[in-house]
């Protein structure tokens, strides 16, 4: 098969990895990809939002199958345009519908969905410009912490946790009067806050069956102990100690059966990865978000330790055979850690030189490549966070030591990254 690829992070480069260990794949592209996704397959100047530019890539290439890494290109439509087209109806497209996507594109849809189907969440209410007034009043009788968000898609920055009523105050006017986040922010969900430790649990489903293909513990803050700002994400961990076979039972049958029910009886187009952002409450989960497709770094951990076949398993999808497929793990600790760019999360320079001594280690580690680009026959930085470092081993210490080890063999200028990725559990 010929595949395209939609995306430019460690996330797509984690899948390109996984797609191109198919025997089912024959040419992989990736739009627009990085340095690193360059080396498996072949990188292609096109934006993932222009669906035309895509089509006539597609034709002239004969794709057989797009698969989508990013939230934009979902919650635009990119699933619709390419079955709806006559010219591309064949190609086989891992996606959710754009009314589906909207379980991330919109988080009041979200939560009316999880409201209808009896899903646990965090309780909440939403205001507009409307009833500002109205939402000033709630927050000011709401207990602390509390957690207001931004109704739409806004690059993962579209949540923010006060501990004082004046802070949250002030937040809730940025988002909705001063437009904070955009045409994202023309809604803004307050809730209660949650207690507990988050983890994030993945599926494949085709709107009817599903299959969980992994779990993952993420570390959000830029400092040790998960401290200072927060990121896209600073390195995780699967399989996570807590996530036993009764929290699995709770998660199964409260959260993700719901969940694929409620698509198939509302009818939502649904052929690609469910991402179920968790709190952890005393032993009990509760939804905070869905993500429509894989998370970063959560995909760098989850598919090296996936040993079914990605690819087998989009045809799982487009074929109505998930509910047969097996899937099987490695049975080793797995631990991504993220180098980020001197002065991430905040300002950061471009296009700095990066130093590898190797490109492939022996110490059963992985470089996934994530904010890098290639620049006159050097690989060099290109975003906040530049790659990341993979590792398995028979325990978490091991894994995260393995992966430090590899990161100290590469070196760019403001070069950081955390040293006690999974922490909690070492």
């Amino acid at each position: 098969m010929n595949i395209l690829l939609l995306g430019s992070g460690g996330r797509e480069h984690a899948l390109a990895w996984k797609i191109k260990q198919s025997s089912l794949c024959k040419n992989l592209f990736i739009t627009p990809g990085n340095a690193g996704t360059n080396l498996i397959g072949k990188n292609i100047d096109i934006n993932y939002n222009d669906f035309n530019a895509q089509k006539e890539f597609c034709i002239a290439n004969q794709i057989n199958m797009v698969v989508v890494g990013p939230e934009e290109p979902l919650v635009n439509g990119i699933y619709d345009f390419y079955t709806n087209d006559v010219a591309l109806k064949n190609i086989i497209v891992i996606a959710p519908s754009a009314k589906a996507a909207q379980l991330e594109g919109s988080k009041s849809f979200s939560k009316y969905f999880m409201q209808r189907h009896q899903i646990p969440t965090a309780a909440y209410k939403e205001f507009t410009k409307e009833n500002f007034e109205e939402g000033k009043a709630y927050i000011q009788q709401h207990s602390l912490p509390i957690v207001l968000k931004a109704d739409g898609l806004a690059a993962g920055k579209g949540v923010i946790i006060c501990q004082t009523t004046a802070a949250a105050l002030q937040s809730f006017e940025d988002m909705l009067l001063h437009q904070q986040f955009g045409s994202a922010s023309n809604k803004v969900v307050i809730e209660e806050f949650l207690t507990g430790i988050e983890v994030s649990v993945f599926v494949i489903t085709n709107g009817k069956d599903y299959q969980i293909i992994g779990h993952a513990k993420d570390y959000k803050k830029i400092g040790e102990g998960e401290t200072g700002l927060n990121t896209g994400g600073m390195g995780c961990v699967t399989p996570v100690p807590f996530m036993d076979n009764l929290f699995m039972q709770k998660v199964t049958e409260k959260i993700i059966e719901p969940t694929i029910q409620g698509l198939y009886q509302e009818q939502l187009t649904y052929h690609g990865f469910l991402f179920f952002g968790l709190m952890n409450v005393n032993g009990e989960p509760y939804v905070i978000e869905y993500n429509c497709r894989m998370g970063d770094p959560e995909t760098e951990v989850v598919m090296p330790r996936l040993t079914t076949d990605l690819v087998q398993l989009f045809l799982d999808i487009h074929h109505n055979q998930l509910g047969k497929t097996a899937i099987n793990y490695q049975p080793d600790f797995f631990a991504t850690v993220m180098a980020v760019s001197g002065g991430y999360p905040g300002d950061y320079k471009k296009n700095i030189p990066i130093s590898f001594s190797t490109l492939n280690p022996q110490n059963d580690s992985i470089i996934f490549h994530a904010g890098t680009k290639k620049l006159h026959e050097q690989i060099v930085t290109n975003g906040g966070r530049v790659l990341t470092v993979t590792s398995h081993a028979p325990s978490i210490a091991l894994a995260v030591e393995k992966s430090i080890q590899t990161l100290q063999t590469i070196s760019f200028e403001g070069m950081y990254f955390r040293k006690d990725i999974g922490f909690e559990f070492i």
